[in-house]
């Protein structure tokens, strides 16, 4: 199947079926293959998971040689949620493309990004019909609590990870989001890495493979 968006696709091992999928959404500028570094030590703890990791679906304006979920050369807050929840519905029907070609369903798939891609994440996760295995997050914020509280649907298990020293995104939308799920019933499970900026250092991807797997084996 030729899926909505392009992406790269890590698949198991010969012999090893498909139970699960990651789905990885890359950050502002960045795409599918700078997202896609995460699988290199996560596949060989998730053996029976694919990786799938797509481009998003505008060229970044700041940096054309990488992808955005949506633009961010305005500072209308309006504006960039409406663009966002058209990302929304591209990465839904994304989705919906990848269940199908694998035979998986919701509970079956880990949605997981960074900053605009754990963005997206939190947003996709909490607005679904059906509840995703769990939704895991580096450096991100929500866009709009106004709005997401909203449309929430759903609880959910979410895993949030941030650096104390994040210039970019500062670490303060991590306890803006913890309060935000405590106050919405949303089980989530929050890290502040200290003396870590803007990046996804070892310790946090530890953090989240360990969730993830635990979240997998109790699916």
């Amino acid at each position: 199947m030729t899926f909505c968006l392009d992406a790269i696709q890590i698949k198991p091992e010969k012999n090893k079926g498909i139970k699960n999928a990651i789905i990885l959404l890359h950050g502002y500028g960045g795409d599918g293959n700078d997202i896609s570094m995460l699988s290199l030590n996560w596949k060989r703890h998730l053996p029976n998971t694919i990786f799938i990791c797509p481009n998003g679906p505008e060229k970044c304006l700041i940096n054309p040689s990488g992808f955005q979920w949506f633009d961010l050369t305005q500072e209308n807050t309006k504006y960039i949620l409406e663009e966002s929840k058209k990302s929304e519905e591209k990465l839904n029907e994304f989705i919906n493309q990848v269940k199908k070609e694998y035979k998986l369903s919701n509970k079956n798939i880990c949605l997981s990004g960074f900053s605009q891609g754990c963005m997206m994440s939190i947003n996709l996760g909490l607005t679904s019909d059906d509840e995703y295995n769990c939704i895991v997050g580096f450096s991100g914020k929500i866009i709009n609590e106004k709005d997401l509280e909203s449309r929430k649907k759903i609880s959910a298990n979410i895993l949030l990870t941030h650096g104390e020293k994040d210039e970019i995104v500062p670490p303060n939308f991590l306890l803006a989001a913890k309060d935000f799920f405590i106050r919405n019933n949303v089980n989530n499970e929050t890290h502040l890495i200290k003396n870590c900026g803007h990046h996804i250092p070892v310790e946090a991807s530890s953090i989240a493979l360990n969730y993830i797997s635990k979240k997998f084996n109790n699916s």
